[in-house]
């Protein structure tokens, strides 16, 4: 097919698609989808074939395996939200960390997602995630899976954290004709506050019930990303 032709056959298909709204899908048991799961954190990086099948699915939740491709370790089994939002126990609550769709969906629909954890870890006291969500609109997107004519949503983002107050000691030894001497001394940092940018990608295909492509970023107070996390589809079989 010439180029220009082709051309005008995507531009039509993105035309068309633009005006539809997108519904929930309808998830069945045995759905299933194998993504190459890629984690660069700091210096790390690492990378699986991750295979996700749904045991059950109802109006309040989905429950699915995750198992790594040829893993004889038996899989770990995960709800989510019957929208594929993540949540998990914050501050003794259940909470919404990640919610990358609202169905239905269509361009330009946006919300918001923020929550506060209480020490998250060692060095924070408190730390506040907020994100922006929008849906930008149709595109194509290419992964192992195949080219997909994809609804692409964007979530942009901050984190705010509360450090904790430290305490540091250094200990040093003086010799004179006396004898020796030792100093111990205690320097204590009062808390402080950071923050940074978080960066979400999600490229939903309607006949794929899920997204075939996720890329998620955190990015330190100094503007370096820290953390990528990133699914491409590799294959799926859904009913």
């Amino acid at each position: 097919m010439h180029k220009t032709i082709v051309a005008f056959v995507v531009a039509l298909f993105v035309t068309t698609a633009a005006g539809e709204v997108v519904e929930r899908p309808v998830i069945k048991p045995n759905d299933s989808w194998t993504y190459t799961n890629t984690i660069e954190k700091n210096a790390g990086w690492r990378q699986t074939h991750d295979e996700i099948t749904v045991v059950r699915a109802n109006e309040t939740e989905i429950l699915v395996t995750i198992q790594e491709a040829g893993s004889k370790i038996p899989p770990k089994e995960q709800l989510t939200g019957p929208d594929w939002s993540r949540f998990r126990s914050v501050n003794g609550h259940e909470k919404v960390v990640n919610r990358p769709f609202t169905f239905p969906l269509s361009p330009g629909k946006t919300w918001e997602l923020e929550y506060t954890e209480d020490h998250p870890n060692r060095e924070y006291l408190r730390q506040q995630f907020h994100s922006n969500y929008k849906v930008v609109g149709w595109e194509q997107v290419k992964v192992p899976a195949g080219t997909f004519l994809a609804l692409k949503i964007e979530a942009q983002g901050q984190w705010t954290a509360d450090l904790a107050p430290s305490v540091s000691a250094s200990a040093s030894t003086r010799v004179d004709n006396a004898g020796s001497i030792s100093v111990t001394r205690a320097n204590k940092s009062a808390a402080q506050t950071a923050t940074g940018r978080t960066y979400k990608a999600f490229w939903y295909v309607p006949e794929v019930k899920r997204y075939v492509k996720t890329v998620e970023e955190y990015f330190g107070p100094d503007g370096v990303r820290n953390e990528r996390y990133s699914y491409e589809l590799d294959s799926f079989k859904v009913q």
